[in-house]
């Protein structure tokens, strides 16, 4: 007979249901009394607010997937709920609102199995991204103006022509200077959200603080804004959503675990890089509603990506979810090719993280299957290989170099692999996995909608893409800038809806300098049943692919009639394409380009 499963509740260990004081300390106890029992157990918050502040939560050294690297400057990390070496937990939320304060990673689960996260409402107090509508503009005096209008939960002061965006002050501070965050004006990075559009993009410049003469607060939350220029504005109705650009927590992290599932639950922000699952195995992410809540003037619910899966393996299934609001890509699944830098026996091989925001943690376990490509066509060099032995990076501390590690392998290494002119990365085969993205809503999304890499079987289905301002899925692998890693080798696109998409919809495009058709870097992509309505271009643009499948899918161009100068399909340097051209329509000047 199985144990039975015992009951924590939060606030036998202090956790206050109504919000009135800080519940971290008392989270803290719980979870430590739940990892203490040796049967399941779940974890209950009684339903209320409970407000969750760094000072008392818990601090790891970790290093993350396209964050900030290995920075020392961030290192360390905060935790609000951190569920740790559990087996079989449940942690149900009932539907409580859990509000963060300052800047801090809201969930994590580490070194643990079998563990249901459900029933959570997330927010912070103060989101790090500023959302600013033009509610007025035009010109008085002689000057033009602006007035903008930012929700209840932003806080700023004016100083002198400036405005000084800034979190709350911590507890241990005293007044300006000790806010947890800050910053001026138009912050490092904008992107603009368009609501009578329903449409959100990136932008080269904000004009907010451009030729600034003053600048006065009207209270409420309303801000004049006057300039030098006689020219008027024409941006009333944007929102311009700004931000600083340092990934210094991931959102969430799922680390080195497995059966992990987040289920039930609503996410109107996450601070620093989305939910990150990271060298774990089997993880779910079903029935998540990720978008800001109504009425409150906010539109971004994320100060990055939504949902990142780095060398994960086993299955990942994504189901059932809103991704409104994000500032990246609301899903990316990928490896990572590491640098071949030397090889210092017959059976080793040298390695190294290339991009500054991915470094500091393991890459490769002994047993793992490795294959090394040349960087320059992603082309396989010789036969995968059988991971022996690992010295480097743990991801847990600075012990080890955090950007190099050497792996040396059961068998002796092809002369190739050896060679001083080779330019060669690896990839982890072993932490790739069987991926399932259906039946979600994609909409205010500046960047992509899905991106994926990974060889084993990709299922994306059922799924509403809304004016994604790029394209809704990108089929990538890169070794050249962001070194994400996978060559897809089973990908179905099918049953989806794309409405008012970019040009092009879908994009297969991998980075490799040489492009040779005999030697493509994707295979077995399906595109079938998929309706595309509002088209203005190219549907899928596919470089580098053998044996693309398009069929029976539903095309209506944005204006019946209307010549459209470019191919439904384009391929590049791909080979024995099956395209179904009957039912492309004939606006557009040929069905297939191929070169």
């Amino acid at each position: 007979m199985p144990p039975a499963r015992r009951i924590i509740d939060v606030t036998d260990f202090g956790a206050d249901p109504s919000g009135g004081r800080d519940s971290a300390a008392a989270i803290v106890a719980a979870l430590a009394a739940a990892r203490a029992h040796s049967g399941p157990v779940t974890v209950e918050f009684p339903a209320g607010r409970y407000d969750i502040w760094p000072e008392s939560a818990e601090r790891r050294e970790l290093y993350v997937s396209n964050t900030v690297g290995d920075d020392a400057r961030y290192r360390m990390k905060t935790i609000g709920i951190l569920i740790e070496g559990a087996d079989d937990l449940t942690l149900d939320g009932n539907g409580s609102r859990l509000i963060f304060h300052g800047v801090q990673t809201t969930l994590a689960v580490i070194d643990s199995r079998r563990v249901t996260v459900t029933g959570l409402i997330i927010d912070f107090a103060v989101p790090t991204v500023i959302d600013a509508t033009v509610t007025d503009a035009g010109v008085r005096d002689g000057r033009a103006f602006r007035v903008l209008s930012v929700p209840a939960c932003t806080l700023y002061r004016i100083d002198d022509s400036h405005v000084v965006w800034h979190g709350e002050t911590s507890p241990r501070g005293a007044g300006p200077g000790t806010e947890y965050w800050s910053g001026i004006d138009g912050l490092d990075y904008t992107q603009v959200h368009d609501p009578r559009e329903q449409r959100t993009y990136r932008v080269d410049h904000n004009p907010l603080f451009d030729g600034v003469a003053s600048i006065d607060d009207l209270g409420g939350g309303r801000i004049s804004i006057d300039y030098l220029t006689e020219e008027p504005p024409t941006d009333a109705g944007l929102v311009y959503q700004m931000r600083r650009t340092t990934r210094d927590h991931p959102g969430m992290l799922v680390l080195e675990s497995s059966d992990v599932t987040l289920s039930r639950s609503t996410v109107h922000f996450l601070h620093g890089f989305g939910l990150v699952a990271q060298l774990s195995r089997d993880v779910t992410v079903a029935d998540v509603t990720f978008q800001t809540p109504r009425g409150s003037g906010r539109s971004s619910a994320g100060f990055a990506d939504f949902l990142q899966f780095s060398a994960v393996a086993g299955d990942v299934v994504i189901r059932s979810c809103t991704f409104d609001g994000p500032h990246d890509d609301p899903v990316n699944i990928h490896g990572t090719y590491l640098r071949v830098i030397g090889s210092p026996d017959a059976r080793s091989l040298e390695l190294e993280y290339h991009h500054p925001e991915t470094a500091g943690f393991p890459q490769f376990f002994v047993g793992d299957e490795v294959a090394a490509l040349d960087a320059h066509s992603l082309s396989a060099v010789g036969q995968p290989l059988t991971v022996a032995v690992v010295t480097g990076p743990s991801g847990r501390d600075a012990r080890h170099p955090l950007r190099r590690m050497t792996v040396e392998f059961s068998e002796p290494l092809p002369a190739a692999l050896r060679s001083p002119e080779s330019v060669l990365v690896v990839e982890n085969l072993t932490l790739a996995p069987r991926v399932t993205i259906s039946d979600n809503l994609f909409r205010n999304v500046p960047t992509r909608g899905v991106l994926v890499t990974s060889r084993r079987r990709v299922l994306i289905e059922a799924n509403t893409f809304e004016r994604v301002t790029m394209p809704s899925i990108y089929i990538s692998g890169d070794a050249q800038e962001w070194y994400e890693s996978g060559a897809v080798r089973n990908l179905t696109i099918s049953r989806n809806e794309f409405i008012d998409p970019a040009v092009p919809a879908i994009l297969v495009a991998p980075t490799q300098p040489q492009l040779d058709p005999a030697r493509p870097v994707h295979r077995g992509i399906v595109v079938r049943h998929n309706r595309f309505s509002g088209v203005r271009g190219t549907i899928v643009d596919a470089r580098s692919v053998a044996g693309l499948r398009f069929h029976d899918n539903d095309v209506t161009p944005a204006e019946a009639g209307s010549t459209m100068p470019t191919p439904a399909i384009r391929l590049r340097g791909s080979t024995d394409a099956v395209v179904d051209t009957e039912r492309i329509p004939g606006e557009f000047t040929t069905a297939i380009e191929s070169d």
